[in-house]
């Protein structure tokens, strides 16, 4: 038995009958009971509007109740009449009304929930518009409630419009306290990767920005951004901000208008023009002393607990290091700590370098750019390679190539594949090793070449 059948006692649930059977058969007095009885079975069905379809079906009572009535009216000003049949027609309006601006706000509030946590900025967009129209329902209903309140005068008439009144004003205050910021995460359990895509969105194209408090690293987020430049982006950090998941595509469109005018934005936003601490080139060049070749490219590992199936293996990882080697490339671990095995042969293990203090400071995240700048700069960095993590989005947004693995396309990153300058992506499909040694063979023969202030001080 479905909710439809299970009909409250002294309520029909069939179906009704449309409006014009209805007109083309009752006169006035006949379509007011029509409406009063059709408003009192829409109201009778409050207590199962949580169930499927239930709440559609109100709607739809509630707007051929309003119908009828209005009817009535107007029957009664063709006549030049005020009959008892009008005053109950304006009865059952302001009740509808009131009941239509009540499931109005509800509805404004749910599809919001929907709006702001939409996949992309577009969809964002218009589930909110979606939002502006069911809240005008509201507003027009209270309105034509307050309108029927004052020719009825009755106390309870001017109880329902006042009901109304305010499932209105709280319907436009969903609207009107829409949070339009995008939220920095400063937990060390989210994505340090999602930070660069914020504040490249901030730089590029202006969004706002609100700062997860009292997180771990709340200080060093604000202390980036301000670096940057982006303190008038900073809003109070509140509820409902909009999905971080729009910002690659917002990232991604400022490149596609003009990639050379967007890297140097970022650039100097995010590294501006102080030298690369001498205490970060030492800890590099200590490590990587003594390589056997001039050139490098960083292999990314990955072992995270959002989205596993995306996880570095290790049989993968050492594959990708051999074929590094035979491009005369010397693989540089970077990333998560290596499992199920050591650092594969001929590969420097430079994974977990961020914990190190040095890269753990206020200036965190302009410390580890300074990491990949002077790797590029001054040993011979030409690229990235590794399974999807947002840690190598950093660097490839400020001008180092990269190849990313994944085994279908990405969606979201998949917007910066011909946008952003040397971002590919490379599906695992039969022949995807083969692409990626064609990748690191043309790296090792072109190289990145230094980045345009990379070496400095």
């Amino acid at each position: 038995m479905t909710s439809r059948d299970r009909a409250a006692p002294g309520r029909q649930r069939g179906p009704v009958a449309t409006l014009p059977d209805l007109t083309a058969s009752l006169d006035a007095r006949a379509l007011e009971r029509a409406a009063a009885a059709i408003l009192a079975e829409a109201l009778a069905m409050a207590p199962l509007l949580h169930l499927p379809g239930e709440r559609e079906l109100q709607r739809r009572r509630l707007a051929q109740a309003i119908e009828l009535a209005n009817r009535v009216l107007a029957a009664a000003g063709d006549h030049g009449e005020d009959t008892d049949a009008s005053t109950k027609a304006r009865s059952t309006l302001v009740r509808a009304h009131a009941a239509r601006a009540r499931d109005a706000r509800h509805g404004a509030g749910q599809l919001s929930l929907g709006a702001q946590r939409a996949p992309t900025s577009a969809d964002c967009e218009d589930g909110w518009q979606r939002v502006e129209e069911i809240v005008a329902v509201a507003e027009a209903s209270a309105l034509a409630a307050a309108r029927m309140a004052t020719e009825l005068g009755t106390d309870s008439a001017w109880k329902a419009a006042r009901a109304a009144e305010a499932a209105a004003r709280g319907a436009r205050r969903i609207v009107d306290q829409r949070n339009h910021a995008y939220t920095f995460h400063a937990d060390p359990g989210f994505s340090f990767g999602e930070g660069w895509y914020l504040a490249a969105a901030a730089v590029l194209a202006g969004v706002t920005i609100q700062i997860e408090p009292r997180k771990p690293r709340t200080a060093q987020a604000e202390r980036f951004l301000r670096d940057a430049d982006l303190g008038s982006r900073i809003e109070p950090y509140r509820s409902r901000p909009r999905a971080n998941k729009h910002l690659p595509e917002i990232v991604a469109r400022a490149f596609r208008a003009d990639p050379v005018a967007a890297q140097r934005k970022l650039r100097a936003a995010f590294l501006g023009d102080a030298p690369i601490p001498r205490e970060v080139k030492d800890w590099i060049d200590r490590r990587l002393a003594g390589a056997a070749m001039p050139k490098k490219v960083l292999l990314w590992v990955r072992y995270g607990r959002h989205h596993p199936a995306r996880n570095s293996t290790y049989p993968e990882l050492v594959e990708l290091a051999r074929r590094a080697l035979a491009a005369r490339l010397v693989p540089v671990l970077v990333g998560d700590a290596v499992r199920d095995g050591g650092a594969p042969t001929g590969a420097v293990d430079m994974t977990l370098f961020w914990k190190e203090p040095i890269f753990q400071g206020a200036d965190m995240r302009l410390a580890q750019l300074q990491f990949f700048e002077h790797l590029r700069g001054a040993h011979g960095l030409v690229g990235q390679l590794g399974v999807t993590t947002a840690g190598m989005d950093g660097p490839a947004l400020l001008g180092l190539p990269a190849m990313y693995l994944t085994d279908a396309p990405n969606v979201r990153l998949g917007t910066w594949v011909g946008a952003v300058p040397g971002y590919q992506e490379v599906v695992r499909d039969a022949g995807y090793l083969g692409r990626v040694s064609d990748g690191l063979r043309r790296w090792a023969e072109d190289g990145a070449g230094p980045s345009p202030d990379a070496v400095r001080g």
